[in-house]
């Protein structure tokens, strides 16, 4: 029967659904329900006997394959993976016999042992149902796969392609890190001595006993403790497996004295007379110079400017303003910072000039953040347009947050414009757009229009 007919393998008795499939010849030899397996669906209502239907199809499918299978480990997966769906279509979750002992109640376990009186001795379903199918050994990187692929599917679908390789990079380097230590065991066989060794691992590389050789900071090895905390976990409690006691439990870092990422703030008077002088970045190609341009003006995060898209674009009304906002399309979402990022700022200055020659936005550099900063980087140094090794592109966001603050701009505003947390509650929207329109006015950087 082909695969398309939607009826396939189902047959009715006194209204009651049955699933009722041959067994194929190649395995009879190896399959006791042979020549024909039959299970009631228990159901009367088609939609439901085809959803079961397909539970059972699938389970049927793995455990062929698994008897076929030479490669012993291989086989071992198929087997679990048709107990787990055989389970599911029955409506129990799978479970290996002692963690239903351990993690179940009375009730439920009663549920399951009625299930087993439909079931012969011995059967797939009943070896499903009492879980006595071994869950086969997961490695470190087949739990990663896991934990990437599905577990942690709903977070990264609001992600843009550049925002999932950067999240993906982050987690993959602990996974490395941690099996170039120990091995790519099985995740369930680490224990708290594998943890304590890559906790040692990071304590030597933050504190060496010559401090001279300190390149890393704490923050990098609770992030990566913290990964592999978070990867233990998540493999386990989607498995539902329980009872376990996570290794990396407890293991960090004071970051109390972690080394800090000093980003001074560029000088007015630096901004004024260097980086909006004439020919100062004519060489620069215009929409990374509208990118810069705006930053000053604006204060929004290099990568906020290139990711707007037209619609956040608005220059028609009376206070012509961007806003920062989620990404929401399907095929190319993209997430803001934090929640407090999302907001809109007035353009005034070098920014109004600015948007207004590209009202559709910066699309060269939409979701390639790294391409953006590595130009920029380049033309300020060989420009020389960075006071101090220390000054960094991002230094011009911080230039925007201390003119605001010494042009006496409104604190809650300085804080809704630089998209920062705030601990107060939120009343009203901030002030009329038109007021914070005024306040921006008051530090505008004056400007020759030939330089956008």
């Amino acid at each position: 029967m082909e695969r398309t007919e939607p009826d396939r393998y189902l047959t009715r008795r006194n209204g009651v659904y049955f699933y009722k499939r041959r067994v194929p010849k190649v395995v009879e030899a190896l399959d006791e329900r042979q020549p024909i397996v039959r299970t009631s669906l228990r159901t009367r209502d088609l939609a439901k006997a085809r959803a079961l239907r397909d539970g059972y199809e699938r389970a049927d499918d793995e455990l062929w394959g698994a008897l076929l299978c030479a490669d012993s480990a291989e086989a071992a997966r198929r087997r679990y993976d048709a107990a787990v769906r055989r389970v599911a279509a029955l409506g129990f979750t799978y479970r290996t016999t002692m963690e239903i002992l351990q993690g179940e109640s009375g009730a439920q376990i009663v549920e399951r042992l009625r299930a087993l009186l439909e079931h012969r001795p011995n059967s797939p379903e009943t070896n499903a149902v009492l879980g006595v199918v071994d869950r086969p050994a997961a490695t470190l990187s087949e739990a990663f796969r896991l934990y990437t692929d599905k577990i942690a599917a709903p977070e990264l679908r609001t992600k843009s392609q550049e925002q999932r390789d950067a999240w993906l990079k982050v987690k993959r380097r602990a996974l490395n890190n941690f099996i170039e230590l120990v091995g790519d065991k099985p995740i369930g066989e680490v224990t708290r001595e594998d943890a304590l060794r890559f906790y040692d691992l990071w304590a030597d590389r933050i504190a060496p006993a010559d401090l001279r050789r300190t390149t890393h900071s704490a923050s990098s090895g609770n992030r990566d403790i913290g990964n592999m905390r978070v990867l233990y976990r998540e493999y386990h409690e989607h498995l539902q497996i329980r009872g376990v006691e996570n290794p990396f439990d407890g293991l960090s870092f004071d970051e109390k004295f972690k080394k800090q990422r000093i980003r001074p703030p560029f000088p007015v008077e630096w901004i004024r007379e260097r980086i909006l002088a004439p020919g100062a970045l004519a060489t620069l190609n215009g929409d990374a110079r509208g990118i810069v341009l705006a930053m000053v003006e604006t204060g929004a995060r290099p990568s906020e400017l290139a990711n707007l898209e037209p619609e956040n674009i608005h220059l028609g009304g009376p206070v012509p303003y961007i806003a920062i906002e989620t990404r929401k399309d399907r095929k190319n979402p993209r997430e803001v910072k934090t929640e407090s990022s999302l907001r809109e700022i007035p353009l005034v200055g070098a920014a109004l000039a600015v948007f207004r020659k590209h009202p559709e936005g910066f699309p060269r550099y939409r979701d390639r953040g790294t391409a953006l900063s590595a130009v920029l980087n380049k033309h300020f140094k060989t420009a020389k347009l960075f006071p101090t090794p220390k000054h960094k592109i991002y230094s011009l966001r911080h230039s925007f947050e201390d003119r605001m603050k010494v042009g006496g701009v409104d604190a809650e505003l300085r804080t809704i414009l630089m998209g920062h947390t705030s601990d107060r509650p939120e009343y009203g929207q901030g002030g009329s757009p038109e007021w914070q329109r005024d306040q921006l006015l008051r530090i505008a950087l004056p400007f020759d229009p030939a330089v956008v």
